[in-house]
C-alpha cells in the first residue's frame, strides 16, 4: 500500500494580490471560490474578470469542498515520493490542481470521490488538498 511521501514541508505559495481571501479561508479550513454575479459561474483560479462572460461583478463564495478526481499522476521517484497530483472537479464545476493525500495511491482513480482537507505550509498558510471520501476507495 504505497502512501504519500513527506507533506510536513510544504513550500509557501506565491500569493498574488487579490488571492488573500482564498488563502485566509483555507487557513480556517474553508474552500472559497469566485462566482460571477452576472452569469452565476464559479471559476478558479481567482481573477478580477469572469472568464465566461467578462463581467467584473464577482463575489467570494464558500463551496462544498467535494468533488471527484478528473485526472491524476502518481510520482514514485524522488526525495518526497511517492505523491499524487491531480485535477479535482468540484461539485460546483471548476477544476483545481491539487494533491491527493491520506490515500492508498494504488487506489486513486478517475472519478474517485474526494473532499477538501487543509494542510499548512512552512509559513503557516492554509493549503487545500484532497483526500478520498471514506468508504469509496475500491
Amino acid at each position: 500500500m504505497p502512501t504519500q511521501g513527506d507533506y510536513t514541508r510544504i513550500a509557501d505559495p506565491a500569493i498574488n494580490p487579490g488571492d488573500e481571501p482564498y488563502f485566509d479561508a483555507a487557513g480556517q479550513s474553508r474552500l472559497m471560490l469566485k462566482r460571477c454575479r452576472a452569469c452565476g459561474e464559479y471559476h478558479h483560479f481567482p481573477r478580477s474578470i469572469c472568464p465566461f462572460c467578462w463581467s467584473q461583478d464577482l463575489e467570494w463564495v464558500e463551496v462544498s469542498g467535494s468533488g471527484s478526481v478528473y485526472t491524476y499522476s502518481v510520482t514514485r521517484r524522488g526525495e518526497r515520493a511517492p505523491y499524487c497530483i491531480a485535477y479535482v472537479q468540484l461539485e460546483e464545476g471548476p477544476l483545481l490542481m491539487t494533491n491527493i493525500v491520506a490515500a492508498d495511491l494504488d487506489q486513486v482513480r478517475i472519478g474517485l470521490p474526494v473532499r477538501a482537507v487543509f494542510m499548512r505550509s512552512e509559513g503557516g498558510v492554509g493549503i487545500p488538498m484532497f483526500s478520498p471520501i471514506e468508504g469509496d476507495t475500491d
